[in-house]
Protein backbone atom coordinates (compact mmCIF):
# COMPACT_ATOMS: atom_id res chain seq x y z
CA UNK A 1 0.00 0.00 0.00
CA UNK A 2 0.86 3.61 -0.64
CA UNK A 3 -0.73 6.40 1.18
CA UNK A 4 0.19 10.01 0.33
CA UNK A 5 -0.07 12.50 3.08
CA UNK A 6 0.03 15.86 2.50
CA UNK A 7 -0.90 19.78 2.63
CA UNK A 8 -4.08 20.70 1.57
CA UNK A 9 -5.55 24.03 0.30
CA UNK A 10 -6.99 24.36 4.00
CA UNK A 11 -3.95 23.90 5.74
CA UNK A 12 -4.28 20.11 6.84
CA UNK A 13 -3.01 17.45 6.10
CA UNK A 14 -4.85 14.82 4.28
CA UNK A 15 -4.44 11.41 3.28
CA UNK A 16 -4.55 9.97 -0.49
CA UNK A 17 -4.54 6.46 -1.49
CA UNK A 18 -2.37 5.70 -4.40
CA UNK A 19 -2.39 3.24 -6.75
CA UNK A 20 0.53 0.16 -6.45
CA UNK A 21 2.33 -0.52 -9.73
CA UNK A 22 0.36 -3.46 -11.24
CA UNK A 23 3.46 -5.29 -12.91
CA UNK A 24 5.81 -7.59 -10.94
CA UNK A 25 8.58 -5.04 -9.91
CA UNK A 26 8.80 -0.99 -10.85
CA UNK A 27 11.69 0.56 -10.56
CA UNK A 28 12.20 4.03 -9.10
CA UNK A 29 15.01 6.07 -10.28
CA UNK A 30 16.47 7.73 -7.11
CA UNK A 31 18.05 11.28 -7.31
CA UNK A 32 22.19 11.29 -7.82
CA UNK A 33 23.69 11.98 -3.95
CA UNK A 34 20.12 10.56 -2.29
CA UNK A 35 20.63 8.83 1.02
CA UNK A 36 18.20 6.20 2.76
CA UNK A 37 17.91 6.68 6.67
CA UNK A 38 16.93 3.73 9.14
CA UNK A 39 15.61 4.67 12.45
CA UNK A 40 13.94 2.42 14.85
CA UNK A 41 11.36 3.60 17.57
CA UNK A 42 10.32 1.99 20.57
CA UNK A 43 7.20 0.52 21.26
CA UNK A 44 4.44 3.54 21.96
CA UNK A 45 7.01 6.13 20.85
CA UNK A 46 4.61 9.07 20.02
CA UNK A 47 5.37 12.36 17.78
CA UNK A 48 2.99 15.18 18.64
CA UNK A 49 2.07 17.24 16.29
CA UNK A 50 4.73 17.87 12.95
CA UNK A 51 5.39 18.30 9.80
CA UNK A 52 7.71 16.04 7.67
CA UNK A 53 11.05 17.73 7.33
CA UNK A 54 11.34 17.06 3.39
CA UNK A 55 9.32 15.23 0.79
CA UNK A 56 10.11 11.51 1.23
CA UNK A 57 8.75 8.30 1.16
CA UNK A 58 8.68 6.08 4.73
CA UNK A 59 9.01 2.79 4.40
CA UNK A 60 7.49 0.69 7.41
CA UNK A 61 10.58 -2.42 7.71
CA UNK A 62 9.29 -3.63 11.24
CA UNK A 63 6.26 -2.59 13.99
CA UNK A 64 3.66 -0.98 12.69
CA UNK A 65 3.52 3.15 12.10
CA UNK A 66 0.35 5.00 13.46
CA UNK A 67 -0.49 8.84 11.32
CA UNK A 68 -3.00 10.81 12.74
CA UNK A 69 -4.38 14.18 10.74
CA UNK A 70 -6.47 17.42 12.12
CA UNK A 71 -9.77 15.44 11.42
CA UNK A 72 -9.06 12.85 13.93
CA UNK A 73 -8.32 10.12 10.84
CA UNK A 74 -6.09 7.51 11.73
CA UNK A 75 -4.13 5.36 9.19
CA UNK A 76 -1.93 2.15 10.79
CA UNK A 77 0.74 1.18 8.50
CA UNK A 78 2.05 -2.35 8.45
CA UNK A 79 5.08 -4.02 7.12
CA UNK A 80 6.03 -3.09 3.42
CA UNK A 81 3.54 -0.25 3.35
CA UNK A 82 4.84 2.95 2.49
CA UNK A 83 3.96 6.36 2.77
CA UNK A 84 4.68 9.34 0.62
CA UNK A 85 5.43 12.13 2.96
CA UNK A 86 4.19 15.66 1.39
CA UNK A 87 2.99 17.63 4.19
CA UNK A 88 5.67 20.11 4.99
CA UNK A 89 3.65 23.18 6.07
CA UNK A 90 0.32 23.65 7.94
CA UNK A 91 -1.35 21.56 11.28
CA UNK A 92 1.13 18.30 9.81
CA UNK A 93 0.81 15.05 11.45
CA UNK A 94 1.19 13.00 14.71
CA UNK A 95 2.73 9.59 14.25
CA UNK A 96 2.83 6.88 16.70
CA UNK A 97 4.80 3.36 17.24
CA UNK A 98 3.01 -0.11 17.54
CA UNK A 99 5.51 -2.32 18.35
CA UNK A 100 9.12 -1.86 18.16
CA UNK A 101 8.93 0.49 14.78
CA UNK A 102 11.68 -0.18 12.28
CA UNK A 103 11.59 2.78 9.05
CA UNK A 104 13.76 3.41 6.32
CA UNK A 105 13.52 7.23 4.98
CA UNK A 106 14.06 8.27 1.12
CA UNK A 107 14.08 11.90 0.45
CA UNK A 108 12.69 12.80 -2.70
CA UNK A 109 13.43 15.56 -4.84
CA UNK A 110 10.95 18.72 -5.02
Amino acid sequence: MIIRLYTGDDGQAHFEDLDVPAGDAETIALTAGADMTFRRFPDGNFSDWHNAPRLQYVIVLSGQMEIGIGDGEKRVLDPGDILQVEDLTGQGHTTRSVGVRIVASVPLSG
